[in-house]
C-alpha cells in the first residue's frame, strides 16, 4: 500500500486537534497512514503513542525553531520533507483557512493536483483518489479526482466520523528550517482565554443554531438553554448575527463556519442556501420553524412546524426530565 500523509494540527500547547481522527481514518482507507506534525525541538517524538492510538502507522515529527515566528511555512516544509521520505499517493489537510493556504502552496511546490473541501475520500479501481463534495448548499453531491500523480486534498472538519484501527506507530524525527523572507512573519501572539462550558462550534457533535425567527438578542437565550440541556455548541445564521443576536464567531454558513455534527438543530432559521452550505453534511438535521414553506425543511430529517417559543421550552423540560 502507498503512503498517505495527514497533516495533524496542534494547539499552541501541543494538544492534538479534534480533526486528527477523521484525517487519519481517511488516510487509512487510502493507504498506509502517516501523521505529519510540526513542533518545537524535542517535542515531536512524544506524540507517537497518541497518534498511533488514532491509527497512524508512521509519525513524521518535524521540529522547527521557527514554529510560531513564520506563518504556515514550517507546515509546508514538513509535508515536503515527509513526501521525500515516504513517497505518497495523497496528502490530506484539514479544510481550515490555514489548511487551504498550506494545501494550495504545497500543490504548486510539488506540481500536484489540488482538491478542496472533500467530505469523503475513497480509492477508485484504477487506484486514483476520488473525493466527494457537497456543493450548492448540499443540493448536489459530486466527485472529483486527480488524474495521475500526487493529490493534495483538504477535508471538511467533522465530515468523516470513521476511526482507523489503532497501531503501534513508528516515529521518525526531522529538523526543518525555512527561508523566512518568503513568508509572512509573526511578530507576536496574544492568547485570548475563552471560558465556556460548551463545545467548540467547529468540532461539536451536537449544535443548536438560531436564526432571525428568534426576534431579539434577549430571545436568543432560548437557543443557549437548549444547547446547555443537550451539551451542545451554539450556532447562528448570518441573519441572526447581522441582527446582533450573537457574535460573528457563531455564524454557520458559506461565509461563516462549516460544520458536520451528528445532530444539528435549527431554531427559527429559514434555511437560505448560504446557511445550508455550512451545515448540509450534518448526520441528522432537526428544524423548528413556524413557516411550513421554509427551505430548511427541504434538508431536515425531522421538522416541526410551530412556534419555537412554545415548542423549545417543552423540549427542554422533556430533556431535563429524562436526564433525572
Amino acid at each position: 500500500m502507498t503512503h498517505v500523509l495527514a497533516l495533524i494540527d496542534l494547539s499552541p500547547s501541543g494538544e492534538i486537534s479534534n480533526t486528527a481522527p477523521g484525517l487519519l481514518a481517511a488516510a487509512a482507507a487510502l493507504g498506509t497512514p502517516v501523521a505529519v506534525t510540526v513542533t518545537a525541538p524535542g517535542v515531536g517524538s512524544v506524540l507517537g503513542g497518541q497518534l498511533g492510538a488514532l491509527g497512524a502507522e508512521i509519525v513524521f515529527a518535524a521540529e522547527s525553531e521557527q514554529l510560531g515566528s513564520v506563518l504556515i511555512a514550517p507546515q509546508i516544509e514538513a509535508l515536503a520533507a515527509a513526501v521525500a521520505a515516504y513517497p505518497s499517493s495523497a496528502i490530506l489537510v484539514s479544510n481550515t483557512s490555514d489548511g487551504r493556504d498550506i494545501a494550495g502552496r504545497l500543490a504548486v511546490r510539488l506540481n500536484a493536483g489540488l482538491v478542496i473541501d472533500a467530505v469523503a475520500v475513497r480509492q477508485a479501481d484504477d487506484s486514483s483518489i476520488l473525493a466527494t463534495h457537497s456543493v450548492f448548499g448540499g443540493a448536489y453531491i459530486v466527485e472529483s479526482t486527480v488524474t495521475g500523480g500526487l493529490a493534495v486534498v483538504t477535508v471538511r472538519p467533522g465530515a468523516i466520523d470513521d476511526r482507523a484501527t489503532p497501531a503501534t506507530a513508528t516515529v521518525a524525527t526531522a529538523t526543518i528550517s525555512v527561508d523566512a523572507a518568503r513568508f509572512a512573519a509573526i511578530d507576536s501572539i496574544a492568547d485570548t482565554a475563552v471560558e465556556s462550558s460548551r463545545p467548540e462550534l467547529r468540532d461539536a457533535s451536537i449544535i443548536v443554531s438560531g436564526g432571525r425567527g428568534l426576534g431579539s438578542k434577549e430571545n436568543f437565550v432560548l437557543v443557549e438553554q437548549l444547547a446547555d440541556a443537550l451539551g451542545a455548541a451554539v450556532g447562528a445564521s448570518r441573519a441572526a448575527v447581522d441582527a446582533g443576536y450573537i457574535a460573528q464567531t457563531a455564524q454557520v454558513g458559506q461565509t461563516g463556519i462549516t460544520v458536520s455534527p451528528n445532530l444539528y438543530i435549527a431554531l427559527g432559521i429559514s434555511g437560505a442556501i448560504q446557511h445550508r452550505a455550512g451545515m448540509q453534511t450534518a448526520k441528522t438535521i432537526v428544524a423548528i420553524n413556524k413557516d411550513a414553506d421554509a427551505p430548511i425543511f427541504d434538508v431536515a430529517d425531522f421538522g416541526i412546524v410551530g412556534d419555537v417559543f412554545k415548542v423549545v421550552p417543552q423540549l427542554i423540560d422533556a430533556i431535563n426530565a429524562r436526564a433525572k
